[in-house]
């Protein structure tokens, strides 16, 4: 917690935690942590609480099993109570965002560099994943937890995994098909927050990942879906982001102007920083590169997600 307290102090929006146990004095630390952050509402704290191998905080949040387990093993009322349970804890520990779940189609093996999901995804069948899907984000939501649904618009059909190189999904129309249905789902229930994916979607984005595509987050995700919660980016020091052509600093100001709210990235990434790139989105807004507008936009998003954390 004291190396991110710097961070806080210059005014990121939030923070993510990693790793695979949590410190017992977490509470303690993120309650640090929030009252070294800069004024104003109070910072998200993040984590990838999906289940099975991709959990930060089960030591003290509860397990849960692999989303397909879940979807095979368990009822979606049980999926709901359980997610409620450990969202409970997450918010008790002062964690307000779980970067889950994933509604991503695949049947794979994964995760690994050539499948990015494996048993992450809840099934490859559109209804189950959506109804699984859902009953995780409401449990979550029972419990004062923001849950994020990810990838859009779906990372479980693409070539590889966009944290490993280059990553394309399907063309549109099959995306249209099948793994857009548990968004279009989720977005039809109100679903508060989305993730966009670095993957290029051919027909739709051209070169561009997703999360640095006008035509995927302001022309499908929010003009032709109808999404008005609040949007992130996958991790801008992904690989497939730099084999586009971008650093994190330049694809911070790309993502923004692309529709994204908040934009992730690992500021442990040599030469990255906070305040790189915010120098990067300031220099673009005086140079008539990105819209005053489009920052407005993007601070309301992000203030209507914090409305929903506690005060320092």
């Amino acid at each position: 917690m004291l190396a991110a307290q710097p961070l806080a102090a210059e005014g990121v929006g939030g923070v993510i935690l990693f790793g695979s146990s949590a410190p017992l004095s977490l509470r303690a630390g993120l309650a640090a942590l929030q009252r070294s952050a800069a004024p104003g509402p109070p910072l998200l704290v993040m984590a990838d609480e999906e289940g099975g191998g991709v959990q930060r905080l089960a030591n003290l949040a509860g397990n849960m099993p692999w989303p397909r387990t879940m979807a095979s093993t368990m009822t979606v009322a049980q999926v709901r109570a359980l997610a409620g349970q450990v969202g409970r804890n997450m918010r008790a520990a002062g964690v307000t965002m779980d970067l889950a779940p994933v509604l991503d189609l695949s049947a794979g093996p994964g995760p690994d560099a050539a499948d990015p999901d494996g048993p992450r995804s809840f099934s490859v069948n559109p209804p189950i994943a959506s109804a699984y899907g859902l009953a995780f984000a409401r449990g979550m939501l029972d419990a004062g937890v923001i849950p994020v649904v990810k990838h859009f618009p779906g990372l479980g059909q693409a070539s590889y995994n966009s944290d490993f190189g280059a990553a394309s999904d399907p063309p549109l129309p099959v995306l249209e098909t099948g793994s857009l249905r548990p968004f279009r789902a989720a977005i039809h229930a109100g679903a508060p927050a989305v993730m966009v994916a670095n993957v290029t979607v051919p027909g739709l984005t051209g070169s561009l990942p997703a999360t640095l595509s006008p035509a995927a987050i302001t022309g499908l995700l929010r003009h032709q879906l109808g999404f008005r919660g609040l949007v992130l980016t996958d991790t801008l020091s992904a690989l497939a982001v730099q084999d586009a052509g971008y650093d994190v600093p330049r694809a911070a100001v790309q993502a923004i102007g692309a529709g994204a709210d908040m934009v992730l990235f690992n500021s442990a990434d040599p030469g990255v920083t906070s305040n790189t790139v915010i120098s990067a989105i300031a220099t673009a807004v005086s140079a008539h590169q990105l819209p005053v507008t489009r920052l407005d936009d993007a601070v309301l998003h992000v203030l209507a997600a914090k409305k929903a954390t506690p005060c320092r």
